[in-house]
């Protein structure tokens, strides 16, 4: 479904209460009923899209190294094509660390089905984090724009990846990721008669959604895939 930012807002910081998943990922973010509440009531679209997966929702992951390396593997295909390459780069690895990745070889990321662009992504950002020039404790104190601007100068990550990381590692609430191709197709699907808007088009039918656009672009992937997107 989302493809990535050659493809393709946020506020404020969410507050230290925002609960990550359990040990077997079963708990959703602390704000989620809230915001479900809110956009249950503001959009019918949405309302009803939201009754569809009554049990399910976003699955944070304490791992930020390893949610941007999903997303840099996610990046122009699909959820099951890069659900399969980060299976064989977990059962080749062990574990998908800063640590392993920059040790494979070359040989052994293609053969787990990577580019040799995303390799040397994966390999630029694995050495980034274990030189501390990639430091995830200072992004609590930062607002969204400013996460995305420190991860941007990273190669291979660009806005999209960035956003990724934002919704499903740092837990923010109110991220719009105009350019993903899943929440351009499925607001062309449930908002426009299959005509695919702009950003612009998105922005004004996402206003409603504030300060909840995080978990209205979680319902809106939900609504194309046969499994919750995870990153």
């Amino acid at each position: 479904m989302i493809l990535g930012a050659a493809m393709m807002r946020a506020s404020r910081a969410p507050p230290q209460a925002a609960r990550r998943a359990t040990d077997d990922e079963a708990m959703s973010p602390s704000y989620w009923s809230e915001a479900v509440a809110h956009l249950s009531d503001r959009d019918a679209v949405l309302a009803r899209i939201i009754a569809a997966y009554p049990s399910e929702h976003l699955i944070a992951r304490d791992d930020p190294f390893g949610t941007l390396a999903r997303s840099i593997v996610g990046q122009q295909i699909s959820v099951k094509a890069a659900a399969s390459v980060w299976e064989r780069l977990e059962r080749t690895l062990g574990a998908v660390t800063a640590a392993r990745v920059s040790a494979a070889d070359e040989a052994t990321l293609r053969d787990c089905g990577l580019s040799r662009s995303k390799m040397r992504y994966l390999g630029d950002l694995a050495d980034q984090f274990l030189s501390g020039a990639i430091d995830p404790a200072r992004w609590a104190g930062q607002d969204d724009e400013a996460v995305v601007a420190a991860l941007t100068r990273v190669k291979g990550i660009g806005r999209w990846t960035a956003e990724m990381l934002l919704i499903f590692h740092l837990l923010r609430p109110d991220v719009l990721p105009l350019a993903d191709i899943g929440l351009q197709r499925a607001v062309a699907r449930h908002y426009a008669d299959d005509d695919r808007p702009d950003a612009e088009e998105i922005t004004r039918i996402a206003r409603p959604w504030r300060p909840w656009r995080s978990v209205a672009t979680w319902y809106l992937w939900r609504s194309l895939d046969p499994l919750p997107v995870s990153y």
